[in-house]
């Protein structure tokens, strides 16, 4: 007869520790069933894994899941566990009502990243039993001392519950307490027991690998061959002798008052089921742990190849109860040979808790590849291109942030995945995009349509404002919508150009400040409401003014007292270079037009390719900030981003995003905005280039520099979107990619302590020009017929070593000649930011880094103040910083400030070059004189002289 099936008739159930959709489908489990007696099936992550990720035989259910909408990778598994675990239990189901709900299970593994989580387990047993719906389920929960509360609440709410990673016969008692007391709590609650059933899965061969390997330490380090015969002798002998004890346990519980009370409501046993017996030492007989604990109400759990040997040559005898006293002295015979059992099954708790959760990451792997494969161009593609030690850091730090559940611990914002200061109250940008209220949203774009504005202005600076910009730098105006605009400058000029591009009777304006206390903001506002006030009546200006802010802040209080039109609350644990995704981006995207569900859904997909349940290797987000983070920690700190033409001024953003969050404590990434590629020749090792671009926008002449680049030895990320629409996903990526490299870099990377500092230090002179009706006087190291110049004594005694005398030039080739390999040259231009300027600086820029083979930026003020003023200032000495000014033309009074748009702006500039110059940075300002375009002209050839 049939070994397997025999043992039915020794009162041992055979479960299959294999689940599979084919091998359900295609009828091989009920064959089992049929033929064998197996009358359970258990699964886990690992079996999990291999059905998964070893075949293309969930790819069609993958594929049609997500046609009815994307969703996360741990959601998606889950989806495709809960059918197979389905289909199992209906094949099961005869085998459960033949034997009155005594057998016919099939388990459900509660998430591995749970096993020290109370509360966790229990609300994931309680939602995949309400979704699976078969009452033949069984939950696994582990034995682990979270586990055991969890086990002890949810059999006391009628939840049958398979108790995993059991190896202790001292915590088997405290396994089957919980059970009791759960069926007693169910019982006292008026529930009928009798459809309750549990089991407690005991470990078995896993006990002797690892009690082996301790004996064959000491056996090796015993000189009597008696000792050594006698440490042999319990190899292989201590799992099977646990077992039986534990067996004696089971008897003892289960009999007696208590429990004859219980089986009178009609309670059923809490069986002992014997796991992992898969032989691992091949010295052993493959079927020993099931010929060797074969017993009455016990359950062996077996993998496809025990089954298939024990069916081939299985001897069947009721050997659970043999040998007892020979089992106790297995052990007391371990005990004084100096090896803990209660240690190393302790161990082998902690040790499956680890290999549940590494099979938990490879199974969510899988998945991960298999969701971005069949959405395809439903999330951005990304390719890193990176050599030598960098790749292989990058790999090392893939398996440690694994190893250590950085993703995981990331999305659960714990603070020490970073320096463990506040890092935790500011992350509330990975779930603002989920929580966007899109029908608000939508609501607010129709009622700006109604009132037909021609055009939308942001005034804000920073996060508020350089998000916002991109959107309008992105879309194309919508047809009944205004046209955005964003204004985040003092310069005179600036603030009249834009008064010059909208109609000011037809303009909604959006005012946008987390704090409400920023300056420039405020001025802006100040200006343009006094406009509208004086165009359209002031009774009705506020209507025409929206504020995007945090709760509480100055601003809210303004817009309140002067009637705006409605308030947008920010959330306040999202920083401001985090906030595109909120509503400091969402609402002049409503605003103009832009379709914010579309937006926010396309977003979503690299939310779930970013998620807690995506482990680093298949995680695009985490991939690109550990690349970036350790080539910064190898020198090459330099993030070059190139962008295509549909999507040119992302990088404005990011430079924001990752100057800001990483530039401080001496350390960071310089991001490098707007450098056209050259050819590899006039780069140095300190760069790490990003290259996005739009689907079909192809350059042929870039791609070649590209590759060049590559060739070279350069790493190389390429980032590629199928549309414009899907711009959200890359501001998500950037965000994680600039969270973990703060993490790699050793930073918070959510604070800002060198912005500050240039502040205090323009309320200071605006305080001072209040109080006197001008800044306080400077005096120039020197005076030229096209510039003043100035710097403080420490600067300017460096700069006449290196050769500075009378002349512009020579000042400007010995402040160039202080750059050196690793540095990169910062020109700071306090002036109108137009396209003539723009261009102006770009190509002094693009100047000094062919010539001197050096990192280059081109900045306006006051606008990098709040990108990456934060890095040059508190991020690494390698800045060699040109600060530029001028005259302005045509000042503009801010209305009921003494101080004007220029005065203020003159401040900043030289706030921020006194804080440059008082951190010991290499900085030299030039104060341009005449014509602010003839002056530029000149400036660049005197730098071109300087630089030849």
């Amino acid at each position: 007869m049939n070994p397997v099936k025999t043992l039915e008739n020794h009162g041992q159930s055979v479960w299959l520790d294999f689940l599979a959709r084919g091998f359900v489908a295609k009828g091989d489990l009920k064959q089992l069933i049929d033929e064998d007696g197996v009358k359970g099936v258990t699964s886990n992550p690992s079996i999990f894994e291999k059905a998964i990720g070893s075949s293309d035989e969930y790819d069609g259910a993958i594929g049609h899941a997500l046609k009815k909408g994307d969703r996360p990778v741990a959601e998606l598994f889950e989806h495709l566990a809960i059918t197979d675990i389905q289909h199992a239990a209906d094949v099961l189901r005869p085998v459960y009502d033949q034997l009155d709900g005594k057998d016919g299970f099939v388990s459900l593994e509660v998430s591995p990243y749970l096993a020290m989580d109370t509360r966790g387990t229990i609300a994931e047993a309680q939602r995949l039993w309400k979704e699976v719906r078969r009452k033949n389920l069984m939950v696994k929960v582990p034995a682990t001392p979270e586990g055991l509360p969890a086990i002890e609440h949810l059999i006391g709410e009628g939840i049958s519950i398979n108790i995993t990673l059991l190896f202790s016969q001292k915590v088997y008692l405290e396994v089957a307490e919980a059970y009791l007391k759960g069926l007693e709590k169910y019982v006292a609650g008026g529930g009928d027991p009798s459809h309750i059933a549990s089991v407690a899965s005991f470990f078995v061969s896993r006990i002797d690998t690892a009690v082996d390997k301790q004996l064959d330490h000491k056996i090796a380090k015993a000189n009597d061959p008696t000792e050594k015969e006698r440490l042999a002798s319990l190899k292989g002998k201590v799992a099977i002798a646990n077992a039986k004890l534990a067996y004696q346990d089971y008897k003892r519980i289960f009999a007696g008052p208590r429990w004859e009370k219980l089986m009178a409501k009609g309670a059923k046993p809490q069986r002992l089921l014997w796991a992992s017996t898969g032989t691992k030492n091949k010295d052993y007989s493959d079927v020993l742990y099931v010929e060797e604990l074969i017993g009455p109400d016990t359950v062996n759990t077996v993998p496809p190849a025990t089954l298939d040997a024990f069916r081939d040559h299985g001897k069947v005898r009721d050997s659970l109860e043999e040998n007892i006293e020979d089992a106790r002295s297995v052990l007391d015979e371990l005990e004084k040979s100096g090896i803990s059992l209660d240690a190393i099954t302790a161990e082998l708790v902690k040790d499956g808790v680890r290999l549940f959760a590494d099979a938990a990451d490879k199974l969510y792997g899988a998945v991960a590849f298999k969701r971005a494969t069949s959405l395809g161009t439903g999330i951005d593609g990304q390719k890193l291109k990176v050599g030598g030690e960098l790749a292989k850091a990058i790999e090392e730090n893939t398996e440690e942030w694994r190893a250590s559940a950085k993703v995981r611990r990331l999305w659960q914002k714990d603070k020490s995945v970073w320096t463990g200061e506040d890092e935790d109250k500011w992350l509330g940008w990975l779930t603002s995009p989920a929580k966007a209220d899109i029908a608000d949203y939508e609501d607010f774009a129709e009622r700006v349509k109604g009132q037909k504005f021609t055009d939308a202005v942001v005034l804000g600076m920073g996060g508020s404002s350089l998000g916002p910009e991109v959107l309008a730098e992105t879309f194309a105006k919508k047809a009944g919508f205004p046209k955005l605009h964003v204004l985040d400058s003092t310069d005179p000029a600036q603030v009249r150009a834009m008064e010059a591009a909208v109609d000011i009777s037809k303009t909604l304006f959006i005012v946008s400040s987390k704090s409400g206390g920023t300056t420039e903001p405020n001025v802006m506002k100040d200006y343009f409401f006094d406009r509208v006030s004086k165009t359209i009546g002031a009774a009705k200006a506020g209507h025409r003014f929206i504020a995007v802010t945090d709760p509480g802040s100055s601003l809210e209080k303004t817009a309140k007292r002067q009637g705006f039109a409605r308030i947008f609350y920010g959330e306040p644990t999202i920083g401001g270079r985090y906030s595109v995704l909120s509503p400091f981006g969402l609402v002049p995207a409503a605003a103009a037009g832009i379709n914010v569900r579309s937006l926010i859904k396309h977003t979503l997909s690299m939310v779930r390719s970013c998620g807690a349940d995506v482990p680093p290797h298949e995680n695009p987000g985490v991939q690109l900030g550990l690349a970036m983070g350790l080539a910064g920690l190898e020198g090459r700190d330099k993030v070059t981003i190139t962008s295509s033409r549909k999507i040119a001024d992302f990088g404005a953003w990011a430079e924001q995003l990752i100057a800001e969050s990483t530039g401080k404590d001496g350390k960071g990434l310089i991001p490098i905005d707007g450098e056209t590629l050259a050819e590899p020749a006039a780069y140095g090792d300190d760069r790490f280039f990003i290259d996005l671009r739009t689907e079909g926008e192809d350059d042929a002449e870039h791609d070649a520099r590209l590759d060049a680049l590559e060739q070279a030895g350069h790493p190389v990320a390429r980032i590629v979107l199928p549309s414009t629409d899907h711009i959200g996903q890359e501001f998500f990526r950037f965000e994680i990619a600039t969270a973990v490299a703060g993490s790699v870099l050793g930073i918070n990377p959510f604070n800002q302590p060198d912005v500050e500092a240039a502040k205090i230090k323009t309320r200071e002179l605006t305080a001072a020009f209040e109080k006197s009706g001008s800044l306080p006087a400077e005096q120039p190291v020197v005076s030229t017929a096209e510039a003043d110049l100035y710097t403080d004594a420490h600067n300017a005694a460096e700069l006449r070593k290196a050769g500075a005398d009378g002349t512009l030039g020579s000042w400007l080739k010995a402040h160039l000649s202080r750059s050196h390999r690793g540095d990169y040259v910062a020109l700071l231009a306090y002036i109108e930011r137009d396209k003539a300027f723009i261009d102006a600086l770009q190509k002094m820029r693009l100047a000094v880094r062919d010539s001197r083979h050096l990192a280059t930026c081109a900045e306006f003020g006051p606008r990098f103040l709040h990108s990456t003023g934060q890095a040059y200032k508190g991020g690494p000495d390698s800045g060699v910083f040109l600060q530029i000014t001028a005259d302005d033309a045509a000042d503009l009074p801010v209305p009921g400030q003494k101080a004007s748009f220029g005065v203020i702006k003159a401040a900043q500039a030289r706030g921020d070059f006194d804080v440059l110059t008082e951190r010991g940075r290499r900085a030299l300002r030039v104060h341009l004189k005449g014509g602010l375009g003839p002056a530029l002209a000149t400036l660049d050839a005197a730098l071109n002289e300087a630089l030849n």
